[in-house]
């Protein structure tokens, strides 16, 4: 399978609760998404692997993507080292996206700033044709690659219009229903995100770059490689 859109993601979660928005509208306009997720979230308070992995599946189907893998890296251990570059760049080889969605350069979870710096490096490494693996698949690299915000905020290069796509991103996150606006969070420790306040934030950034760009909500996105190519500047009007 080639996919048109590959997002990475060091935590199940992450991308429908940083870009899930965006993903639902790629998928509407009939485009190839899928997810990798490179670790279980196997040092999170609340839940399990296995309901997580549950939480996982019901997220995806919410969202409508076509491939989603988890390479296991290791929560709170993750090395950006040639075993797992190599992992990377054997499902970005099999996939071939021409965009991949990535976390945060820096950001609150040290997990998050790792996952992004060891995405980047394997996508880099995955053109090179010296670079050897053990399927055989030819050298790929993607044509674009850009961040999705986390929970620290920083200056966006474009703001994706996601007022469509806001309730399904809404149904996807509460997917996870062991980490988020959990109806009673003393069954189990309460965290950072597992209040109604924190997902009422979620709603409340989404509206605030919506409002920035003239949208209702939101999702901001940084490049990394450039500045973005027009062949038009027809969007102007």
């Amino acid at each position: 399978m080639k996919l048109d859109v590959l997002v990475f993601a060091a935590h199940p979660d992450d991308a429908e609760l940083n870009a899930g928005g965006t993903i639902a509208s790629l998928v509407t306009e009939g485009k190839k998404v899928g997810i990798i997720d490179l670790t279980k979230g196997e040092m999170g308070t609340r839940g399990t692997v296995e309901t997580r992995q549950i939480e996982v599946d019901n997220a995806s189907k919410v969202l409508g993507i076509h491939y989603r893998s988890n390479l296991d890296l290791g929560d709170s251990i993750l090395e950006n080292n040639r075993e797992n570059q190599t992992k990377i760049i054997e499902e970005l080889r099999k996939l071939r996206p021409d965009l991949c969605l990535l976390g945060a350069p820096t950001d609150r979870h040290p997990d998050h700033g790792k996952a992004t710096r060891l995405c980047m490096d394997a996508l880099f490494y995955a053109g090179l044709a010296k670079f050897e693996s053990s399927i055989d698949t030819q050298p790929w690299r993607p044509t674009t690659i850009v961040h999705y915000m986390q929970d620290r905020p920083f200056e966006p290069d474009f703001i994706v219009d996601i007022s469509d796509h806001w309730e399904t991103k809404k149904e996807a996150i509460l997917a996870f229903s062991s980490q988020f606006n959990v109806s009673d969070p003393k069954l189990e420790p309460e965290t950072y995100i597992s209040n109604q306040a924190y997902f009422k934030q979620i709603e409340a950034r989404a509206r605030y770059f919506g409002h920035l760009a003239g949208f209702e909500f939101g999702e901001p996105f940084q490049k990394t490689n450039g500045p973005v190519g027009l062949q038009s500047l027809s969007f102007l009007r």
